[in-house]
């Protein structure tokens, strides 16, 4: 019964310091609510017209949407980029944040989620593949083993951050043999929810632009220098707006990690061009029409290269240890390797993977202004859950909001227990 009180406690007080906030947080919180009204309508709009209101169409049957749910799988599993520095070596100042990136898996998940539900034809039939409810066709289906996956990675993560916090504001500390084993566990979860995403590309034997036996490592490589690039802003912002101490070694140390798997993601993008334009064979024709275009088509071209040059100019300023510990050139490694990711994981890979199609058409594919605004109402509600977990977590990690209040007692989650 303790314990039911206990919990009962911890959630009416997560709850009050939601709603507690200076005027930047209620502005804040109002924008994203405004744009998921935003894009509640144009869903509405969506559904009451099917997918012919966006721009998908027969020759490009996937788009925008699953760009963005591609992208923040990788958001998701970047996770690790913290876990493994911290668990597996120990290493302090990033123990201190890992909760922080467990929390931004959980958001990234969320948005996962609402991207595959508003690219569904027919959201009554959701429940297919609910696991326990629907038929999952598991395991023949990629399909079936993405919905499990994702559901055990977002529910492993909920459960830590959870707990880690219950036990903050209790005063508690945790029971180490049940965290760690689950902390650990999250590392080969979350190379399998990327791994499991590649496969659904991967497995599509009428897709030659997608039949690389690279895809998967490409598609971790490249998640683990996207995710902590949006996480060491994020952190930075933190570090500024709460009494969060956040070292610049954790910083820096993230910083460096991204450089090696930046590296790593450009030469495998070397390698894959390297096969389809020296083999030149029919199936060339994709990665023409990405890099170079197609009978006039030019669409993607100026993206593609976009996308190499800000994966470049980021490896770079990641790599030299002087503008890597420079605030400024940081940063804007940062943007540039968000930037190269998302257009690679999104305009990148759906539409020369689709197109030419079966007949050689060329279906020059955009998003539409309800695509776009549906998009804006599922990152703002991604956004919400990040920002109203931290307005929760961080005066319990901090001690400064505790079971009782009278007796703050300092907590530190993810420190081990004496």
């Amino acid at each position: 019964m303790d314990i039911l009180r206990n919990l009962a406690s911890f959630l009416a007080d997560s709850v009050r310091l939601v709603f507690r906030g200076n005027r930047a947080y209620r502005i804040w919180v109002a924008v994203l609510l405004v744009l998921m009204a935003a894009g509640g309508l144009a869903y509405a709009n969506q559904l009451r017209h099917g997918l012919i209101a966006t721009h998908m169409r027969d020759q490009v049957s996937w788009g925008f949407y699953i760009g963005n749910f591609t992208f923040l799988v990788g958001v998701a599993a970047a996770a690790i980029m913290l876990v493994i520095p911290a668990y597996v070596y120990d290493w302090e100042p990033i123990k201190e944040i890992t909760i922080l990136g467990e929390m931004l898996a959980i958001a990234a998940l969320v948005m996962c989620l609402g991207f595959v539900m508003v690219d569904i034809g027919r959201p009554d039939r959701f429940w297919h593949i609910m696991p326990l409810v629907g038929r999952l066709n598991w395991p023949q289906s990629m399909l079936a083993w993405d919905v499990l996956v994702l559901n055990a990675y977002l529910l492993l993560n909920w459960f830590v951050v959870t707990y880690l916090l219950y036990c903050a504001y209790t005063g508690k500390h945790y029971i180490k043999k049940l965290v760690l084993p689950l902390v650990l566990l999250s590392i080969p979860m979350a190379v399998s929810i990327h791994t499991v995403t590649a496969y659904l590309y991967n497995g599509l034997a009428a897709r030659p632009f997608w039949n690389s036996a690279i895809l998967a490592p490409k598609f971790l490589a490249s998640a683990f220098c996207s995710g902590p690039a949006i996480l060491l802003i994020l952190l930075q912002i933190l570090r500024k707006t709460t009494p969060l101490r956040i070292k610049d070694e954790a910083i820096f140390k993230v910083a460096e990690l991204m450089a090696y798997t930046m590296g790593f993601n450009l030469f495998l993008t070397a390698a894959e061009a390297f096969k389809e334009f020296y083999s030149n064979t029919e199936h060339v024709v994709f990665s023409q029409y990405l890099y170079f275009g197609l009978k006039g088509h030019t669409t993607l071209v100026p993206y593609a290269w976009a996308s190499v040059a800000c994966g470049l100019a980021a490896f770079l300023l990641f790599l030299i240890p002087k503008t890597r510990t420079n605030w400024v050139t940081l940063n804007l490694g940062c943007v540039l390797i968000y930037s190269s990711v998302y257009i690679e994981k999104g305009m990148g890979l759906i539409i020369p993977g689709l197109t030419p199609d079966a007949l050689g058409e060329i279906y020059e594919y955009r998003p539409s202004t309800t695509e776009i605004f549906v998009a804006a109402g599922i990152f703002a509600t991604g956004f919400l859950v990040f920002t109203l977990m931290l307005k929760a977590a961080v005066p319990i990690m901090l001690g400064q909001h505790t079971m009782g209040k009278g007796h703050p007692a300092p907590a530190e989650p993810l420190d081990p227990a004496p």
